[in-house]
């Protein structure tokens, strides 16, 4: 959410930040309905003022036995209560007006982000680890996994599709991953594990920025409660209407989730395999943090993320999102992308996005400066670390063998008791 004192003081810098996100100069329209709004406000103290001042009248001229005066005076205050009844009506309906672009606009983008239109103008930064190379032509995951454990078909015939069965070795495999990395973060890195709820309501999925946006990517209940499409909505919720200390931040939580997403914006894309999911796991990675150390917390969760790929030997790539590429709370992100060599290229893998205090405002989360007496908006920082269904493919694509079977890493062999490799059957 935007703050209108800096679109108020700064119209030309908004404009500027939004233009880079495709729009044109919202400064002006927004700065016309917080006139109107203002105008409403200012009206209704004027009024607020009268009243008080008629109604004190009114006690003067009953003591001075003026029933006249005090008849006049108390159809006047009679006068104003009706005009501030309607001026309140008008007062909600100019907040509904102005909150509207307020809420809808996307955050501005930090700025060394690239200006771009999509994910082909996104730059790459860096690059670790050196693809494999194989005596065979290498295979995609859903070709060879149905030996391993892989079943796409009973999950259509149960749920339809972007559904899946883990059987046997890959289930136990895709556990592994989930319990090395949230190990990792909490052990090597300190982030505090959770276990959060999997089902919000809507002013916590508004607080995140996933409603009203994204909506239809979202499943949601009877109830009009929402199923998480990420733990950062669970996990970053927990200091909504918060007031904290500046010594308790940063603030640093993680997760192992069921994540549920209608994927309503991708149609046709990802259609095989386990890319795209309407229901996958994923570890996630929440900062909460002051405005002073958001930039750096942004450096240390990407490579918290990247430390999981390096651990597991998986090449990948660290991309700077362009600002149209970016997503709708994010001021500045970062995406991993992890070499498969069934499809021949780098796929997304991890977002490490820094929100700024963009979901502070919608969220109302803020802390106390020490030293001074009024508070400020945290800064909100979310990351995978690692979508786990995306790792699993990763590790079955870059440890394929000739015969079918699938080395185990190293690192994840502790979680398998201790076996080597997944084997066809």
């Amino acid at each position: 959410m935007h703050d209108i004192k800096f679109i108020r003081e700064n119209p030309a810098l908004f404009d500027a930040a939004l233009a880079k996100r495709g729009f044109d100069a919202p400064a002006a329209s927004i700065l016309k309905l917080d006139e109107e709004w203002r105008a409403i406000t200012s009206r209704t103290q004027t009024l607020l003022s009268q009243r008080n001042d008629a109604s004190k009248a009114i006690g003067a001229a009953m003591g001075r036995k003026d029933q006249a005066e005090a008849d006049r005076l108390k159809a006047e205050v009679s006068g104003l209560k009706d005009e501030l009844a309607a001026l309140e009506e008008q007062e909600r309906g100019a907040i509904a007006a102005l909150d509207e672009p307020l809420v809808s606009l996307p955050n501005m983008p930090a700025e060394d982000v690239p200006i771009g239109a999509d994910e082909n103008d996104n730059v790459v930064l860096t690059t670790k680890g050196e693809p494999r190379s194989f005596n065979f032509e290498p295979q995609e995951h859903d070709i060879f996994g149905a030996a391993l454990g892989l079943d796409f078909e009973t999950a259509q015939k149960v749920s339809g599709a972007r559904f899946v069965y883990l059987k046997g070795q890959v289930a136990r495999l895709n556990r592994a991953l989930g319990q090395f990395m949230i190990d990792l973060h909490t052990s090597d890195y300190g982030y505090l594990e959770v276990a959060p709820p999997l089902i919000v309501r809507s002013e916590t999925a508004f607080g995140t920025g996933q409603l009203p946006k994204a909506a239809e990517d979202m499943f949601h209940t009877t109830e009009g409660r929402w199923l998480i499409p990420t733990a950062e909505v669970s996990l970053t919720n927990m200091v909504r209407e918060a007031i904290l200390k500046e010594e308790e931040l940063p603030l640093r939580f993680t997760a192992l989730t069921p994540c549920f997403r209608s994927e309503a914006g991708a149609a046709g894309r990802d259609t095989r395999g386990l890319i795209r999911q309407h229901q996958f796991e994923k570890v996630e990675l929440v900062s909460i943090t002051t405005p002073e150390a958001s930039d750096a917390e942004h450096e240390r969760m990407t490579a918290c993320a990247e430390q999981v790929l390096e651990r597991l030997g998986l090449p990948f790539r660290r991309m700077l999102l362009c600002s149209g590429d970016m997503g709708f709370t994010a001021r500045k992100t970062y995406d991993l992308e992890v070499w498969l060599p069934g499809q021949g290229k780098y796929r997304e893998i991890s977002s490490c996005s820094n929100c700024g205090d963009f979901q502070a405002r919608r969220m109302n989360a803020r802390y106390r400066p020490e030293g001074e007496k009024s508070n400020r908006f945290v800064h909100t920082l979310n990351g995978s670390a690692l979508a786990v269904g995306r790792t699993l493919v990763a590790v079955l694509e870059n440890y394929q063998q000739a015969d079918g079977s699938v080395l185990v890493p190293d690192v994840l062999r502790p979680y398998m008791g201790g076996v080597e490799a997944l084997i066809p059957q």
